[in-house]
């Protein structure tokens, strides 16, 4: 699949590569091992993101070139290597006994890389492992939390470290609970942070009794001294009573870069290119530009022709996703994405934003003649973007059966 997927977007890459597409697992040499730690026994919540959790990084690991397993038998920790596996990952939990404790922290002095999510730090009483929860980790213990779990606005504070060089400045988290520490990390000189809460997203938390109002709150960060990173999401809402998930923490495809773009950087699998530039998409029928009606952001936002203008509402790039398709990113906000409108498979059928989440009608395969035009073909349904008849500004654009026609072919850039 690998190298399937490479043979495809270098082909890709001579015609199409001034819109910005990339493949974050193309620079990898050898694949490396993803163990991740689990228990699955505590909170609803924390089960429900662990359920998710191990198919999705086992689908990731098929599209980006590394191997995962999944285990609840913390004791493997006790002896491990990085030779053995070269990230863990502790989804909800951490080690509890001293073979596990002491196993884990030679694995990190040897090199390991780590990802710990949300419920991984937590404790009332960081003395009784020190190391891991103010060495390691530096955050001490857990002081508040959120409630009930919310998205968070993150404000990315650090653009250079490979983890978040496809991150905007600022995006919108998936759901979950957030905590709160009773260390300030900018004052470890070992600590980077990654990402914190924008102050635009308080109050933080639904009930007034546990919300942020004001305050500075990390949510992503590293230690200068290992292979590692922390971040604090990882728990879905919930309803309770009828153990039914109301969220997914993989809904946010920002979100989902920067833990893939982790994990190649914690694996040694290699360190995605920053993306490249939004670009312009003009049709050859009309001369109109591809655009989002009034800079909207919004999921529903009807994707238009109209007259070119240099705004940011006009500027979209495609990232690879699989099999040779790509996502086509919007410049405004970046997990918004060119979408069929209701899955539909039908002619006519509008495009609009909406948030990325995987789906095949928010994937397209882009051939780009010699002539420097190109086609996108919607992967559900086989059928190519269209500008309907007329030059007016502000129709929708729509798919229609692929006929080779100028009202199907586009410049990019």
């Amino acid at each position: 699949m690998v190298r399937k997927l490479l043979t495809v977007l270098a082909l890709i890459s001579a015609a199409l590569f001034p819109v910005g597409i990339s493949a974050p697992g193309a620079a990898q040499a050898v694949p490396f091992k993803v163990l991740g730690f689990y228990s699955g026994t505590f909170d609803a919540a924390h089960i429900a993101f662990v359920k998710e959790a191990n198919p999705w990084f086992a689908r990731a690991a098929q599209e980006n070139g590394f191997t995962y397993e999944a285990t609840n038998n913390w004791d493997r920790l006790s002896s491990l290597t990085p030779a053995q596996a070269q990230v863990v990952l502790f989804l909800d939990d951490q080690p509890q006994n001293a073979a596990q404790r002491n196993g884990f922290q030679r694995y990190m002095e040897s090199g390991g890389g780590f990802f710990g999510f949300h419920v991984s730090a937590f404790t009332q009483n960081a003395n009784e492992w020190s190391w891991y929860h103010n060495t390691f980790l530096g955050k001490g213990n857990f002081v508040s939390n959120t409630w009930g779990p919310t998205t968070a606005v993150l404000k990315v504070e650090t653009r250079s470290h490979p983890s978040t060089l496809r991150l905007p400045d600022k995006f919108t988290s998936s759901v979950s609970e957030w905590y709160s520490w009773s260390r300030d990390l900018r004052t470890n000189p070992d600590i980077q942070i990654l990402a914190s809460v924008d102050p635009s997203s308080f109050p933080l938390g639904t009930d007034p009794n546990q919300q942020w109002r004001s305050g500075y709150y990390p949510i992503m960060w590293t230690n200068k001294n290992f292979k590692m990173i922390y971040a604090n999401f990882g728990h879905n809402a919930m309803d309770y009573p009828n153990n039914r998930p109301l969220s997914s923490t993989f809904a946010s495809a920002t979100q989902n870069n920067f833990i893939i773009d982790s994990l190649l950087w914690l694996g040694g699998g290699g360190t995605p290119p920053p993306q490249g530039d939004f670009k312009t998409v003009v049709n050859r029928g009309n001369g109109k530009c591809v655009d989002a009606r009034s800079a909207g952001v919004d999921n529903g936002t009807v994707i238009q022709q109209y007259a070119c203008n240099g705004t940011t509402a006009q500027n979209f790039r495609a990232v690879a996703t699989s099999d040779g398709y790509s996502r086509v990113e919007y410049r405004n906000d970046s997990s918004k994405v060119l979408d069929v409108s209701n899955v539909s498979t039908a002619d006519g059928a509008g495009i609009h934003l909406w948030t990325y989440g995987g789906g095949n009608n928010q994937q397209w395969r882009v051939t780009t003649g010699a002539d420097g035009y190109s086609t996108l073909t919607a992967r559900h349904s086989g059928k190519c973007l269209s500008a309907p008849a007329g030059t007016g500004d502000g129709v929708q654009l729509i798919q229609a059966t692929c006929n080779g026609s100028a009202a199907q072919s586009f410049k990019l850039g």
